[in-house]
């Protein structure tokens, strides 16, 4: 884990959504897919935490080399603060953060499902499994066709997409999880990834341990420190052995975690976090509002 001042080079609205690119070669260098940074607040302001993102884009090669790309939605303080933020300005950036997807050694179809900005991790995912000769399919989705994440980008690297939103406003009318078994069924999915709600990644959970398909997924939890001092971040995973489970912290032992592990229904009723939540916004998110 690096913390360094990085440039801002470029920032651009992409739906719902704010996509700002930092020149962070300390970072980028490092990052894998499932990884996140932590940006700082400004000093003075009335919300001291940072604000933690998924990783979307690394660059190591080209003209975009040493530059690292995240997207989040601007409904929170902190958010709303960042989303104001122009090129040349600088940032205080720890990272790359977290566990990373691992990649498959002899299986090769790989079925990627994101829902809203979780889309944003599995893009990155998506270009290193190809880049490792695997085959990649996708399904994305949103409440509506703006809160779909880079459709056209996911659309270039991968195979196959499914593409549905709340409202139908794009694709299918529906939620990501819908198209799940006939999807895997058609192009044969050996392995599965998922980021997104909670909601999103216990349904994936449940489908892959019914069809007994390996499965990786990247949770949305919020976090106070991001490096596992603070505790506030934990998931329920059995321990390998059954003979219990423990409270992993998700910014360290995760974001990723083998969904057959996770005490879904511990976990699910862990809903809203006890953190409180400050007049005008979320304190801490990871990739997430806030």
């Amino acid at each position: 884990m690096r913390r360094v001042r990085a440039e801002i080079l470029s920032t651009r609205r992409v739906g719902v959504y704010h996509s700002l690119t930092l020149v962070a070669p300390e970072i980028a260098e490092r990052a894998r897919p499932g990884q996140f940074v932590g940006i700082a607040m400004p000093a003075g302001r009335s919300f001291l935490l940072r604000r933690f993102y998924f990783i979307h884009q690394a660059s190591r090669r080209g003209g975009w080399a040493g530059t690292l790309e995240f997207a989040f939605e601007p409904d929170g303080v902190g958010a709303e603060w960042l989303g104001s933020a122009r090129a040349h300005q600088f940032l205080d950036v720890m990272g790359p953060l977290g566990r990373p997807f691992a990649f498959p050694r002899r299986l090769t179809n790989c079925l990627l499902v994101a829902e809203g900005h979780g889309t944003a991790a599995l893009t990155f995912l998506a270009q290193e499994l190809r880049a490792r000769g695997k085959r990649v399919d996708m399904i994305v989705g949103g409440a509506t066709e703006e809160a779909v994440f880079k459709p056209i980008e996911v659309k270039r690297v991968s195979q196959t997409v499914a593409i549905l939103t709340g409202d139908g406003s794009l694709g299918t009318k529906g939620r990501p999880v819908e198209a799940l078994p006939e999807m895997a069924e058609h192009v044969g999915a050996e392995v599965v990834y998922a980021a997104g709600p909670r909601e999103l990644l216990r349904a994936v959970a449940e489908f892959c341990r019914e069809h007994r398909i390996p499965a990786q997924v990247a949770v949305e939890e919020r976090m106070a420190c991001g490096i596992g001092l603070c505790f506030a971040c934990t998931v329920p995973v059995v321990r390998k052995d059954g003979s219990g489970y423990d409270n992993l912290r998700a910014c360290v032992e995760g974001p990723v975690f083998n969904p057959a592990r996770v005490l879904w229904d511990r976990w699910m009723a862990d809903i809203p976090r006890m953190l409180p939540t400050p007049p005008g916004g979320s304190p801490v998110v990871g990739s997430w509002p806030g």
